[in-house]
């Protein structure tokens, strides 16, 4: 597809769909993109098992609540068709099936992004918002092991149907770790390789954890940012592959279904085998599942500002060094709710807040600035998958737009 848009957000999650919303309310023309086929795909593809941490009524975004009791924990697959209703529900422009390859700045200002399709869209202001959880990271010997042994990462696994027969070695004490080995341990005989971390001391769908969940998202949000001590000490070590306290599947859960626990780390193969730290060679390990989290991958937004260590430089999303770029849904964007659901629309309005500044400081925004309705027309309106596309005037600063 080819056009010319004011603001385009990449990504329809929860992060662009709720930085979406914010961006219409402000008046601000908006097109949204969307690499798979459906909104809600990115949910609905994860494991089949999966349930989220945090009750439904902490699960909505801006505007819209989670359509589920209280205090019940969505699947995966049900976020997935919120996000999708709630796209719908908020009339928000989303174009499905284009995959958004290279983001290059333009001529004159602003930004060009290259489609899988070969398309090119011109934008004045980008908000990048595939989140931080990009490319799964496997460690290199995974290219020692035997290739009979079948080697599946969190990312791609959906249910045991998926494995052969024999052990499964499960690596990282994750969340997903710990989820993976103990829905395997009820097919397979699982070992789980990794120091477990701590656990959060309540339990789902206790009173304890309705408790919980009135604190947890003052704490997450207020507490838990790169503005207190607590949070910055919090962000390095999530950062450098910190795991989280267990919250559904624990230690106890872990042990009675079978699993076998083993503190040691997967550090490299023998013969074509995994090896433990203590020595231990694993001969018998038919199925490997790699829950050893994910990488930070910005290469492809030529103008984003990386460090040495390939990690973006911003300020709560906004690139300082580049107007009119952003990012949404970060890991520890501004604070620990950063990467979950229920800091979606935080973040999300202060990325809002900024892109309408801008627009506004260059002239092209309503004075003021005042918030409008949520069914505010667009410049650009375009239906999931199909429709025709309407785009704004070209901007005489900038090149033309490729037709």
């Amino acid at each position: 597809m080819d056009a010319q848009v004011e603001t385009l957000v990449v990504g329809a999650g929860q992060a662009g769909l709720a930085t979406a919303y914010h961006l219409r309310c402000r008046g601000v023309p908006t097109l949204v993109l969307e690499g798979r086929g459906r909104v809600g795909d990115v949910w609905r593809q994860r494991y089949a098992s999966l349930r989220l941490f945090s009750p439904a009524a902490a699960d909505g975004l801006p505007g819209m609540a989670f359509p589920a009791p209280r205090a019940s924990y969505p699947t995966g697959a049900a976020m997935g068709d919120f996000l999708e209703a709630y796209a719908a529900a908020m009339d928000l422009p989303v174009r499905t099936g284009v995959h958004a390859e290279r983001v290059t700045t333009r001529t004159g200002g602003g930004f060009r992004v290259t489609t899988a399709d070969g398309g090119v869209i011109d934008a004045e202001q980008v908000v990048v918002a595939t989140g931080g959880h990009q490319r799964p990271r496997v460690p290199a010997f995974a290219a020692d092991l035997d290739p009979d042994i079948v080697q599946i990462h969190s990312a791609g696994y959906r249910d045991p149907g998926q494995l052969q027969d024999g052990r499964v070695l499960v690596v990282g004490a994750s969340h997903s770790g710990a989820d993976l080995a103990f829905e395997a341990a009820a097919t397979h005989p699982t070992l789980l390789s990794g120091r477990l971390p701590g656990e959060v001391p309540y339990t789902l769908g206790r009173p304890s954890a309705r408790l919980a969940g009135l604190v947890i998202p003052f704490v997450f949000r207020r507490v838990l940012t790169l503005r207190t001590p607590p949070g910055r000490r919090l962000a390095s070590a999530v950062r450098h592959g910190g795991a989280a306290p267990l919250i559904r599947v624990k230690r106890r859960h872990l042990a009675a279904a079978g699993v076998e626990l083993a503190e040691a780390r997967t550090v490299g193969t023998r013969d074509g085998r995994p090896l433990l730290a203590d020595g231990r060679v694993l001969d018998d390990v038919r199925n490997v599942l790699w829950c050893t989290g994910y990488t930070e991958d910005f290469r492809w937004v030529e103008p984003a500002p990386l460090d040495a260590d390939g990690r973006l430089r911003h300020v709560r999303g906004v690139v300082e060094e580049v107007p009119g770029l952003y990012f949404t849904g970060l890991v520890f964007q501004h604070s620990f709710a950063s990467m979950l659901i229920l800091g979606a629309g935080h973040d999300a309005e202060h990325v809002a807040r900024r892109v309408a500044a801008l627009r506004r400081e260059r002239g092209s925004g309503p004075a003021g600035g005042r918030r409008q309705g949520r069914r505010q027309s667009s410049d650009v309106r375009l239906e999931p998958a199909v429709g025709p596309i309407r785009v704004m005037p070209p901007s005489t600063t900038h090149d033309a737009p490729v037709t």
